[in-house]
C-alpha cells in the first residue's frame, strides 16, 4: 500500500507539474534549452586526469566538475571552455593508499547561492581526506577531516538547515557537517548504506524531505526521510537491479530520476515505481557517466571513461528524451 501512495503522489506531482508548465511563460533561453539536441559540449584529456567525476551548475548554464584523477576544481563554459579553479595538493605517498582505488580521488560537489564551491577529497591519509570549500576568487582549504580509510564520494547541500551530506563508499555511512565546517557527525550507518564487495552509497540529493540516496554495489535508489531535528527516518529501496549505478538527478517532474549508469556506460531514467529504462548509451557519446546535473529541461552528463578508456568529456542532452526499448 505504501508503495502504492508514492506512486499515486509522484504521478499527481508529474501532472500539476506539467500544468504550472504549460501554463507559465517560457523565456527565449529557456526555449533554447528545450529544444537542445544530445552533443558534446567538451572533450577532456586522459593523460592529464580529466576523468570528471561529478558536476554542479552555475546560474548561467557553466558546469563546474570535479577531476577525479587530476585532483582538480575546473569550469566547463556552455561554448565549451574548459578552466581549472583549483589543484588539490598532492598526498606524500601518491595516493596509492587511497581505499578501494588507489590514487587519490577528487569527488562529489556542491554549489551554495553565493557560489561558494564545497567537494570531497579522498588520499588514504589523515591529513588531506575530507570536506573543501572553494570561495570565489579564493583558494581551497580543508573545513571538515574525514578518516584516511574513508572514501568520501557523493555530497549534497540543504541550505536551509546549513548542512553538508557526505557519502562514504568505504564504510557505507553518512555524515553531516555544517557548512561552516567542523567535525562530521555519522547521520546514518543503515544497512542499505553498506558495500557488498566494493563500493556502498555513492550519490546524494536531497528531494521532498528526505535524502535519496544510490548504492553501487546493491545496484539501489534509497529514500530516507528527515525525521525529527533533521535525523534520518527509515531507508527505503526505491529502486533496485540498476548495476554500476553512480550519481543521478530528479527531472523536475516528482520523483522521477534521470541516474549514470557507470559500468553498464547507460543513462536511465527511474520512474515513480521504481521501474527503469534507458535514454542514453555509448552511441550518443557516453564514455562511463559517472553523474548527473538537471536546469531548464537539459541534461548536464560527466563521462569519466574509467574502463572505457577513450574520450572523456561533458554531453548535454534534452531531459525529454524518448526512452529506449
Amino acid at each position: 500500500m505504501r508503495k502504492r501512495l508514492a506512486v499515486l503522489a509522484c504521478a499527481g506531482a508529474i501532472a500539476a507539474t506539467t500544468a504550472l508548465t504549460a501554463l507559465a511563460p517560457v523565456p527565449a533561453a529557456a526555449q533554447a534549452q528545450r529544444a537542445t539536441a544530445t552533443g558534446i559540449t567538451a572533450h577532456f584529456d586522459l593523460a592529464r586526469g580529466q576523468t570528471p567525476e561529478n558536476i554542479a551548475l552555475e546560474p548561467d548554464g557553466t558546469a563546474v566538475v570535479t577531476f577525479a584523477a587530476a585532483r582538480q576544481v575546473a569550469t566547463v563554459s556552455p561554448q565549451g571552455t574548459i578552466r581549472v579553479l583549483a589543484t588539490l595538493p598532492a598526498p606524500a605517498d601518491g595516493g596509492v593508499h587511497t581505499p578501494l582505488l588507489g590514487f587519490a580521488l577528487t569527488a562529489g560537489i556542491v554549489r551554495d547561492h553565493d557560489g561558494t564551491l564545497y567537494f570531497l577529497y579522498a588520499t588514504g591519509t589523515a591529513d588531506l581526506t575530507g570536506l573543501w570549500q572553494l570561495t570565489s576568487g579564493g583558494t581551497p582549504r580543508r573545513i571538515a577531516a574525514l578518516p584516511a580509510d574513508s572514501l568520501p564520494n557523493g555530497l549534497a547541500l540543504d541550505e536551509h538547515r546549513g548542512t553538508l551530506y557526505i557519502a562514504d563508499s568505504a564504510l557505507g555511512k553518512i555524515y553531516s557537517v555544517p557548512t561552516s565546517g567542523g567535525t562530521p557527525t555519522t547521520w546514518s550507518d543503515a544497512h542499505e548504506l553498506s558495500p557488498s564487495g566494493f563500493l556502498g552509497v555513492n550519490g546524494l540529493k536531497i528531494h521532498q524531505g528526505a535524502l535519496w540516496a544510490t548504492n553501487l554495489d546493491r545496484g539501489t535508489v534509497l529514500r530516507i526521510p528527515f525525521g525529527p531535528a533533521g535525523r534520518p527516518g527509515t531507508a527505503e529501496v526505491r529502486a533496485a537491479d540498476l548495476t554500476g549505478i553512480d550519481d543521478f538527478a530528479f527531472t523536475g517532474r516528482g520523483d522521477e530520476i534521470l541516474a549514470a549508469l557507470d559500468g553498464p556506460n547507460k543513462i536511465v531514467r527511474i520512474g515513480c515505481d521504481g521501474s527503469s529504462s534507458t535514454v542514453l548509451t555509448g552511441a550518443d557519446g557516453l564514455q562511463n557517466p559517472t553523474s548527473v546535473a538537471v536546469r531548464g529541461g537539459v541534461a548536464y552528463i560527466p563521462s569519466a571513461a574509467y574502463s572505457t578508456a577513450t574520450d572523456p568529456n561533458l554531453l548535454v542532452s534534452s531531459v525529454s528524451v524518448p526512452s529506449r526499448p
